[in-house]
């Protein structure tokens, strides 16, 4: 395409090196797509005819077909997706082919196709986010009444409602679905008409091409437009975070799941066994969500350090920020694909739940007793003092509190009276705990129903998003 400037071909070892086939031949339709609304919006703008518009576009569509059947495959030496298409319509169309890419670059043509191909996975990729979001209630649902311990410092520390513990985990991946849906609202603007860097001298419609295509609108400036990769940074944010969360949801269960803990039990059909010990139940779905959140977090930092150093506006260095955003995109899918069902299988041992709550139990409510005292008049400070003395205590009697006699109480805590035994049951601590947001087992219950809306309006208007843009297919 630039052999007018050249007097030597293209080497072959630079072709090999510069090629992008292996990461963008499938954008092919997003690229068709973009180029359907570009041989319209020329039409209809005067810049070519009518009827070379429509001759364009069928021309494309017979070329999807041929991709789709596997009849057209792709040749190194054309470089990438747009030129292998647009090579290949040449061929049908002859010289009407060679019209479509005026008043286009590649830059803002990889721009646009690069947005629609986003469009489609962020919207997947919320469908998938959703059906783990809804795992997480069902299994709130079902657990609020069992009571397990909840854990600072990997150490026990208060009883709560186990359906409290997935919905720490609702709201957490609620939020990354936030940000996924911030990285999809950033994609809403056609590049389409920004050409290399500058614009174009032809009188282009970039209006109408951001209405085909289902853009809000059209980019702002031509140069920012080929130089910013912020939407690609927007889904490593969010995959980022996801990832994160995912990986510490995964070391929980992990844990959780083994003979110390020995409470959660995680699904067959979603582990391994050992080579060799053949009583062995390996989490191993679980470690490889771990182990492979360090790669979705190491993509975000390839791109990042791609960008910091580029002037303005586009720069070769570009091309290489789909090589992790695809493999980001693959691995988030494929945590996506096993998180779901894994979290929905998974069931508690309610005896061996309540079993390490009471070995832990002598000081599990001492938090239940310092308030207890503070509603008796005490500062919170003195309460504290006291219940670490009395704390100290049982440990060296090796005492539970429930096992105390009221006399054994007031010689360590003197402001303690009889109603105290009211207070000691796990049960009534989680019960108790009903401020806003707690653990008590009505509000795990209000936050799962909240949870049930907050979801339903979620799955409301991403089917709305979906109808939005089933025009703009092309």
């Amino acid at each position: 395409m630039w052999k007018g400037r050249f007097e030597e071909d293209t080497a072959q070892v630079v072709l090999k090196f510069t090629q992008s086939l292996d990461l963008d031949w499938r954008l092919y339709d997003h690229d068709i797509r973009g180029s359907i609304a570009h041989a319209r919006m020329l039409g209809a703008a005067g810049v070519i005819s009518g009827e070379e518009a429509v001759q364009i576009e069928n021309g494309l569509k017979e070329i999807r077909r041929e991709i789709r059947d596997g009849k057209l495959k792709p040749s190194e030496q054309l470089e990438d997706v747009h030129m292998n298409i647009e090579s290949r319509l040449i061929e049908l169309l002859g010289a009407v082919g060679a019209k479509l890419h005026t008043g286009r670059s590649r830059n803002d043509q990889i721009a646009t196709t690069m947005r629609l191909y986003l469009r489609d996975a962020f919207l997947d990729l919320e469908t998938a986010l959703l059906s783990l979001l809804e795992a997480l209630l069902n299994r709130a649902e079902r657990h609020k009444d069992v009571v397990i311990s909840g854990y600072t410092h990997l150490q026990q520390a208060q009883p709560i409602s186990l359906g409290h513990y997935w919905m720490a985990w609702f709201e957490a991946f609620l939020r990354d679905c936030g940000r996924l849906e911030f990285a999809l609202s950033s994609l809403d603007e056609c590049p389409l008409g920004a050409g290399a860097l500058a614009g174009s001298t032809l009188p282009l419609d970039r209006e109408m091409t951001s209405r085909l295509l289902g853009f809000d609108h059209p980019t702002r400036n031509s140069l920012d437009t080929v130089a910013q990769r912020d939407y690609m940074a927007d889904y490593h944010h969010f995959a980022a975070l996801f990832a994160v969360h995912a990986s510490r949801m995964a070391e929980d269960l992990v844990l959780y799941a083994a003979e110390e803990f020995g409470w959660l039990k995680l699904p067959d059909s979603f582990c391994t066994g050992s080579s060799i010990m053949p009583q062995k139940k390996n989490p191993d779905v679980l470690e490889l969500v771990r182990g492979r959140t360090g790669q979705i977090l190491g993509h975000m930092m390839d791109l990042l350090v791609t960008l910091k150093g580029l002037p303005m506006t586009y720069d070769r260095d570009l091309q290489e920020d789909k090589r992790g955003l695809f493999a980001s995109l693959e691995t988030v899918n494929g945590v996506l694909e096993v998180l779901p069902p894994l979290v929905a299988k998974a069931e508690v041992d309610e005896a061996a739940a309540r079993a390490g709550l009471e070995r832990g139990f002598s000081l599990a409510l001492a938090t239940d007793v310092a308030e207890y005292l503070v509603v008796n008049g005490l500062p919170f400070r003195d309460a504290h003092w006291k219940v670490g003395k009395l704390a100290k205590y049982c440990l060296r009697e090796k005492k539970h509190l429930t096992k105390l006699s009221l006399a054994e109480w007031q010689a360590q805590i003197p402001e303690v009276r009889s109603d105290i035994f009211d207070i000691l049951s796990l049960e009534k601590s989680v019960a108790r705990r009903g401020t806003y947001g707690g653990t008590a087992f009505a509000q795990v219950a209000a936050q799962a129903a909240q949870g049930q809306e907050r979801l339903l309006a979620k799955k409301k208007a991403l089917e709305a998003q979906r109808e939005r843009l089933k025009p703009c297919a092309l």
